[in-house]
């Protein structure tokens, strides 16, 4: 590589990460969001519309350099690693939120990339600016909106065993030693070990331990034995391998003796998400809600039906 083009791939690299903290440092100092937990809340423009305009900015710097579509992949995909450093290192984001970020991530800034490539390749300013200056104000239009989001994931076993016997489980379980399935779990995010409660009761305090000794506080809500189960989230670890930006508000679990000696196990959980665009990062926290639901739920079934 001559200096020549080693000195634009720098500039291409440091401006547009450099555009990027700075945008996002705007928006998240200067730019109030509605909600209460306004911090948390990374919008759909932070993960589409930036890295979009970092490809935009990093392709001027290479539109005399004459690459190829794989070259110019190639140089946006190492930009999207610089920024998943970047990102690792200023804004403390997790392992797990990295891998979970990076295919939106290395898709908008490559897609960016082209488009900065057509974009120059006419050497229309005006209409250069017009295309920059309306992704800024759908940006700035995306942060100053309300972001809200809430849902819920539930699932359902048969454990063949009556209610009864499940429910001594279903309110605390002793310590799961099953090897985890879930990839995500594999690799290092924290899944749920046991389940502690101080007493069989109404408004009794529960605990659900993690893999890396983080809790979540519990409060059961409804205690209808045999039956159903609710406990509210009173306090939940700030982890980032615990996506970080999400809380879970509130979970359940629900018995029906199906009289034949069976129960359907229904488990059901409530969270609210604070990462955007929800089509995209709520297919992760219903998958990873989902696997916590079933390592929980299996283990459950596992120690009731043992006679």
């Amino acid at each position: 590589m001559s200096r020549k083009n080693f000195l634009t791939d720098l500039k291409a690299y440091g401006i547009s990460n450099l555009f990027a903290v700075g945008i996002i440092g705007i928006n998240k100092y200067f730019i109030v969001d509605t909600h209460a937990n306004a911090d948390d809340i990374f919008v759909f423009s932070e993960f589409i519309i930036t890295p979009m305009l970092m490809g935009i900015i990093s392709a001027w710097f290479w539109r005399y350099s004459d690459l190829s579509s794989r070259g110019l992949t190639g140089k946006s995909f190492l930009n999207g690693c610089i920024t998943i450093v970047l990102a690792s290192g200023f804004l403390g984001e997790g392992f797990i939120c990295l891998i979970i970020v990076s295919p939106l991530l290395f898709g908008s800034i490559i897609v960016g990339a082209f488009i900065g490539r057509a974009m120059f390749r006419r050497n229309n300013n005006t209409l250069n600016i017009s295309i920059v200056g309306l992704t800024l104000v759908v940006f700035a239009a995306d942060s100053l909106s309300e972001h809200h989001y809430e849902n819920m994931v539930s699932d359902t076993i048969i454990v063949n065993a009556p209610p009864q016997q499940v429910w001594k489980n279903v309110v605390a379980f002793k310590r799961i030693k099953e090897k985890n399935k879930f990839w995500l779990f594999k690799i290092g995010m924290p899944s749920p070990v046991e389940s502690t409660v101080e007493g069989y009761y109404l408004g009794a305090k529960r605990k659900c331990i993690f893999s890396n000794g983080y809790t979540f506080d519990e409060k059961i809500v409804t205690y209808d034995e045999n039956k159903n189960l609710t406990f509210a989230i009173t306090n939940q670890p700030r982890d980032p391998e615990i996506m970080g930006h999400i809380d879970i508000e509130q979970g359940q679990f629900l018995l029906k003796d199906n009289g034949d000696g069976t129960t359907t196990l229904v488990g059901n959980s409530r969270y609210k998400l604070y990462v955007f665009p929800t089509w995209y990062y709520d297919t992760w926290a219903q998958s990873i809600t989902r696997n916590v639901h079933l390592r929980v739920m299996e283990h459950i079934k596992e120690l009731s039906e043992v006679k």
